[in-house]
C-alpha cells in the first residue's frame, strides 16, 4: 500500500525546493514530485525556476516537463500523470516528497478532486472574449460561492469555471467539496512561513537572477519556436511581461519590476489559500530555511 506523502509547501521564493533538495538527499530513498502548474512545460526552466540538471541526476523528480509549450495542460491531466509517476515510485520502494506551489494541484494529487468534463468549443468562445472583469461579473451571477473565490484578475481560473458552469449546467462550486475540504488522509504538510517584507526582498533577487541567468532569451526562443506558448504557458510569471517588453511595449526594467511585483502579489495569495488548512504545521524562518524545516520534513518522513 502506497504510504501518504509528505508535502513541503509555502509561497514561491520561500526556499520551499532548496528543503526537498536537502531532505532528499539526507534521508535516501526518497523522491521529490514537483507540483507547480508552470514546471510542466519543457523549456520554461529559468522562469519557472525549474530544479537544475544536476539536483535531477542526484535526485529522481516527478511531475515536470510533462508537455511542450504550444500545448493546453489542465489539473486533470497532472493528475493523471502523478498516479503514472506513483507507480514508479511505489516501485522503487521509495518516498513521495511533494513540493507545493500550486494550490489547486495539491489539492488534487494529495486530496483529491472531482474533476468537471471539458468543452473545448465553449472554452474556445470564452477565450476569446478580452473582458476577464466582465467574465468575472457573469461568472458571479452563474455561480457567486467560485466567483467569491477566484480572483478577478485570474483569467485562466474564471474560464475554466465559466466553461463548466455553460457546459455542465451546473456550477462550477458544485463539484464536490473540492479546495474547501481538508480531510484527514494521513498526508504530512510542513510549510515555509516567512516575513512579509523578507519574502518580498527574496522575489525581488530571484527575478533579478533569473534576468541575469538568461530569462529573455529563454522567453525569446520559446515565443518564437513552432506553435510558441500557449495561452496558459504564455501568462506565466516572468513569461508574459517579458513578452511584452521583446514586442516593444516595456523597457526591460519596466519589464522586471512588473515581474517582481506580480510574483509579490502571487506570493500573498498563495498564502491566503495555504493558510485555509489547519493540517499544515508552520515553521517560521527568519534567514535559513534549509536549516529550520529541513529536520521537521526529514522527521515526517522517518
Amino acid at each position: 500500500m502506497r504510504r501518504p506523502p509528505v508535502v513541503v509547501l509555502g509561497p514561491t521564493a520561500s526556499g520551499k525546493s532548496d528543503v526537498a533538495m536537502a531532505v532528499a538527499l539526507a534521508a535516501g530513498g526518497t523522491h521529490i514530485v514537483a507540483c507547480d502548474a508552470m514546471q510542466v512545460y519543457r523549456g520554461m526552466d529559468i522562469g519557472t525556476a525549474k530544479p537544475t540538471a544536476a539536483d535531477r541526476a542526484a535526485v529522481p523528480h516527478h511531475g515536470l516537463d510533462l508537455c511542450g509549450p504550444p500545448e493546453r495542460y489542465t489539473v486533470a491531466r497532472y493528475v493523471e500523470d502523478i498516479e503514472s509517476a506513483r507507480r514508479v515510485i511505489a516501485d522503487a520502494g521509495a518516498r513521495e516528497l511533494v513540493v507545493g506551489g500550486t494550490g489547486l494541484y495539491l489539492t488534487a494529487i494529495v486530496d483529491g478532486l472531482t474533476m468537471p468534463g471539458e468543452w473545448p468549443e465553449i472554452r474556445e468562445a470564452l477565450e476569446a472574449d478580452p473582458d476577464t472583469a466582465g467574465m468575472h461579473a457573469r461568472l458571479a451571477g452563474l455561480d457567486p460561492a467560485a466567483a467569491a473565490r477566484i480572483e478577478p484578475t485570474n483569467r485562466r481560473r474564471i474560464v475554466r469555471a465559466l466553461e463548466v458552469c455553460i457546459g455542465s449546467g451546473r456550477p462550477f462550486s458544485s463539484f464536490g467539496d473540492g479546495v474547501a475540504a481538508h480531510p484527514d488522509n494521513g498526508a504530512v504538510f510542513v510549510g515555509i512561513r516567512w516575513q512579509r517584507d523578507a519574502l518580498r526582498g527574496r522575489i525581488a533577487r530571484r527575478v533579478r537572477l533569473m534576468v541575469e541567468a538568461g530569462l529573455v532569451d529563454e522567453v525569446r526562443g520559446l515565443v518564437s519556436a513552432p506553435g510558441g506558448l500557449s495561452s496558459t504557458a504564455a501568462q506565466a510569471l516572468g513569461y508574459k511581461e517579458i513578452i511584452d517588453h521583446l514586442e516593444g511595449r516595456t523597457s526591460l526594467e519596466e519589464a522586471v519590476q512588473e515581474v517582481i511585483l506580480r510574483t509579490q502579489q502571487f506570493a500573498v495569495r498563495q498564502e491566503r489559500w495555504f493558510r485555509r488548512d489547519p493540517r499544515i504545521t508552520w515553521v517560521d524562518v527568519e534567514d535559513d530555511p534549509v536549516a529550520k524545516v529541513a529536520p521537521v520534513v526529514l522527521a515526517a518522513l522517518s
